[in-house]
């Protein structure tokens, strides 16, 4: 009889000891799970937080450069504009008063008509500036080939480009972000870059618009936190953003520069 007790007394040992497993398991899965979740929720949170830090520095990079593009819109219109509607100014009320030899009038008529010109070429470019019209008029393609022959008459560069694009193909705002960024880029080669060549590319693969721009200037380290927080790059990440499109760069030091811009 007693040996019947012990033999159920073990087997309740066993049994308690092994839900008490069972339940200790429980418990561990359970805290594995909730960690695990808690984890995946901070990895979003944190995923989230960067998306719209990354958003913030975009719109602060627009309003950046569209404060730059204001100052410099304001500063042709000072130096350019104001200071030859001066001159006119001037010589109008010369012959205002009247009391000018007839040499003395056509030197003073003369100039009017020479600041006049002068004044009307600088709102052209200031308005070409703003909107090349050649854009506006016949679009991207020819824009783009307009603004490369003039780097390559002017001999700062020498550009070559390879243009597979469908007239139209992009909305007209699209496309001047797209002209903007190529503007941007062909400077930093030139300014920065000190580059003597550059290729520009673009072509269609499967419904996507592939945007190369490259150049074989001193490059630069593209884990260098400076290069990537500089007002060019951000303009241009801005436009890439505003696309919603994505892009990579490809550089090294004196190994030339290259990014691909997929819309």
């Amino acid at each position: 009889m007693e040996e019947l007790f012990t033999e159920e007394n073990q087997v309740i040992t066993i049994v308690l000891i092994g839900v008490l497993l069972l339940l200790l398991m429980g418990v561990a899965l359970l805290l594995f799970f909730f960690f695990s979740r808690k984890k995946i929720v901070e990895k979003e949170l944190e995923k989230k937080t960067l998306e719209i830090n990354h958003q913030k520095e975009i719109i602060q990079s627009i309003i950046v450069t569209q404060e730059k593009e204001r100052k410099r819109i304001a500063q042709d219109l000072h130096d350019d504009i104001s200071s030859k509607l001066n001159v006119i100014n001037l010589n109008a009320n010369l012959l205002k008063e009247g009391e000018l030899t007839p040499e003395e009038y056509l030197i003073v008529n003369d100039s009017i008509l020479d600041a006049t010109d002068k004044t009307l070429e600088s709102a052209r470019k200031i308005a070409h500036n703003l909107l090349p019209p050649i854009l506006d008029k016949f679009g991207l393609k020819d824009a783009l080939e307009e603004l490369a022959d003039s780097f390559n008459n002017s001999r700062k560069i020498t550009i070559e480009y390879n243009l597979e694009y469908p007239k139209a193909y992009l909305k007209p705002e699209k496309e001047l972000h797209l002209f903007r960024i190529t503007q941007e880029l062909i400077n930093n080669s030139v300014r920065h870059g000190k580059a003597k060549n550059c290729t520009i590319r673009i072509n269609l693969t499967d419904s996507k618009l592939i945007f190369t721009y490259s150049d074989n200037g001193v490059g630069f380290n593209v884990d260098d936190k400076n290069h990537q927080l500089g007002l060019g790059m951000k303009n241009i990440e801005s436009r890439v953003a505003l696309l919603k499109g994505s892009y990579i760069i490809k550089s090294a030091k004196n190994k030339g520069f290259k990014t691909i811009i997929t819309i």
